[in-house]
C-alpha cells in the first residue's frame, strides 16, 4: 500500500478524502494536517509516498508549502482543489495529478494508476515552486510569518532551527538546506545563514576565524569554507 499524507484546513474534507482513500484498499494514511506547519513535521516524520494536498489555505497555500520541503523527502503530490481553476495551475506547478472537491471514486481510480505507474519506476518528484517570501515559525499558539528581509540570521542547534530578527528568536520547521535554495540568505557556517544586507560589519582579529557582527550587533561565525564566497558578495 502507498503511504498518504492529507493536507487541508478543512476537517471534513480530510475525514472525507481519508474514508475514500481506506475504502480503495490502496493507501496507508500516515496522518491528517490542518495546516503548512503541522505538514512540513509529519513530512519529515512519517516520510510519505504520497501527499493529497489543498490548494487554498490560509497563511500558507498549497504551492507555497510545496518549496518548503526538503528535495530529498518531497512526496508525489495530488493536490485536491474545490475550484476548477487552479487546475491548470497545478499542472504547471507539475502535480502528478489533481483532483476535485467533492472527490469522486472514479477520479480517484484514475489518481491511483497515475501513482502505482510513477512510484514503481522510482520517479523523483521535481516542482516548479515559488521562492520563500516569509519563514512560517511557531510560537505559542499560533504561526509567526518572519519576512526574508527581517532575518539577521538563521542558526541550527541539536534542538532545531532558529530564525533570528531584531523581534526575536522563532522556531521553525524548515531546514537551512531548503532555505538556503528557496531564499537569498547565504551560508557562512556549517549551521548558521546569513541576510548580507543585515551585516553591520566583518571582524578579522583571527583570520582563521572571522565573525560577522550584525546590525543589531549579534555576532555569527563565518567558515574559512564559506569566507571566499562571502567576500565575493560583498565585493571585497
Amino acid at each position: 500500500m502507498m503511504r498518504a499524507l492529507i493536507v487541508d484546513d478543512e476537517l471534513h474534507a480530510r475525514e472525507e478524502l481519508e474514508s475514500l482513500l481506506q475504502e480503495t484498499g490502496e493507501f496507508a494514511v500516515v496522518g491528517q494536517c490542518g495546516n503548512a506547519v503541522e505538514a512540513l513535521r509529519e513530512i519529515r516524520q512519517q516520510k510519505p509516498e504520497v501527499l493529497f494536498l489543498d490548494i487554498q489555505m490560509p497563511t500558507i497555500n498549497g504551492f507555497e508549502l510545496l518549496s518548503m520541503i526538503d528535495p530529498e523527502i518531497l512526496p508525489a503530490t495530488v493536490f485536491v482543489t474545490a475550484f476548477d481553476e487552479y487546475a491548470v495551475k497545478a499542472f504547471e506547478e507539475n502535480a502528478l495529478d489533481y483532483l476535485v472537491k467533492p472527490v469522486e471514486t472514479d477520479r480517484l481510480a484514475k489518481t491511483i494508476r497515475k501513482l502505482k505507474k510513477s512510484l514503481g519506476q522510482g520517479i523523483r518528484p521535481v516542482y516548479a515552486s515559488p521562492e520563500i517570501r516569509s519563514i512560517p515559525c511557531i510560537t505559542t499558539h499560533r504561526i509567526k510569518l518572519i519576512g526574508i528581509g527581517e532575518v539577521e540570521f538563521v542558526r541550527s542547534d541539536l534542538a532545531g532551527v532558529y530564525v533570528v530578527s531584531p523581534k526575536g528568536e522563532f522556531f521553525t520547521e524548515l531546514t537551512l538546506a531548503v532555505l538556503e535554495s528557496k531564499t537569498n540568505l547565504v551560508r557562512c557556517h556549517k549551521q548558521f545563514l546569513i541576510n548580507v544586507e543585515r551585516i553591520d560589519e566583518i571582524l578579522l582579529e583571527d583570520s582563521n576565524s572571522p565573525r560577522i557582527r550584525t546590525t543589531s550587533g549579534a555576532t555569527v561565525p563565518v567558515s574559512r569554507r564559506y569566507f571566499r564566497r562571502l567576500k565575493e558578495l560583498l565585493g571585497f
